[in-house]
């Protein structure tokens, strides 16, 4: 299975993002800068953390620190079911920011760094924690901070716990391809409203176009051009959540300068029409 670089699109508005997700039929492992929380709703199969390959069902629980490999691989017979998940991530620079820094919050901190070989909470009755992640989900404002809060505290009363992977020891190359596949995640986040340009984000990297759309391609798994069209369309998904914004002024600060392509695109990677996918948050 061939390793990704990944970015996940958290909103300058927030500090982290917690979604219900159905698990993908074509898993791929990755990686990306944010920490991850994973609780697994419904579904079962092969679950590759760092080094370490074993078996998940409904209940798996497993918080992830920054740049850990890792992948949920579904059984070949839940291919056909609907399988779901609540993943939740937050900066990697959490545990250095002033907030964190309260006295209150040092096993919160301790928990985090513990997170870079990747932990998995064992719990009989999981109820408690699935009802906060749920909640977490579906909250906004200071409610969806103080959710984490009650989420973080929840996982510190759980004293089974299983650190899955060994201390990983990454090469120059790794890093290397790391900063490279940021440097061009950055300049997508950053130019997404004024337009996306192959020939400067090939710049970014002082490769040629073709050259570019190679090494991307191999590192991430989506040309260049789809990643492109999954942030604006994450991004309009975040809008159109959270704000009452006219869906065509969405349409605009999601890169899109024509309606009829956002709906186009729109529905074919959400399966709803933008006015559709906003009906289930009223």
């Amino acid at each position: 299975m061939e390793f990704v670089f990944e970015k996940i699109y958290v909103p300058n508005n927030h500090s982290f993002i917690s979604r219900k997700l159905p698990l993908s039929t074509n898993a791929r492992i990755h990686s990306h800068k944010n920490f991850e929380l994973n609780y697994i709703a419904s579904g079962e199969g092969r679950r590759i953390v760092g080094d370490n390959i074993s078996g998940f069902e409904k209940g798996d629980l497993v918080l992830l620190g920054p740049e850990l490999p890792h992948c949920w691989e579904l059984l070949d017979a839940e291919r056909d079911k609907v399988a779901t998940c609540i993943v939740t991530h937050f900066s990697e620079n959490v545990v250095d920011s002033d907030f964190f820094k309260m006295p209150e919050l040092e096993k919160v901190v301790c928990l985090l760094k513990q997170a870079n070989r990747g932990i998995r909470f064992k719990t009989e009755d999981d109820s408690e924690i699935w009802q906060m992640l749920v909640e977490l989900s579906e909250s906004e404002g200071l409610e969806y901070y103080i959710g984490l809060l009650k989420v973080f505290n929840n996982l510190l009363k759980i004293e089974d716990r299983e650190i899955l992977s060994n201390p990983m020891n990454r090469s120059s190359v790794f890093s290397q391809n790391i900063e490279k596949i940021n440097k061009v995640y950055e300049y997508v986040f950053q130019n997404i409203q004024e337009g996306i340009k192959l020939e400067d984000a090939s710049s970014v990297l002082n490769m040629a176009p073709s050259s570019f759309c190679r090494f991307f391609k191999k590192k991430t798994g989506l040309t260049f051009m789809e990643y492109v069209k999954n942030v604006r369309v994450g991004i309009a998904a975040k809008l159109l959540a959270e704000t009452d914004k006219q869906i065509t002024q969405i349409c605009f600060e999601s890169g899109y300068n024509n309606l009829a392509n956002f709906n186009h695109y729109f529905k074919a990677s959400m399966g709803k029409t933008p006015s559709d996918y906003r009906k289930n948050f009223r």
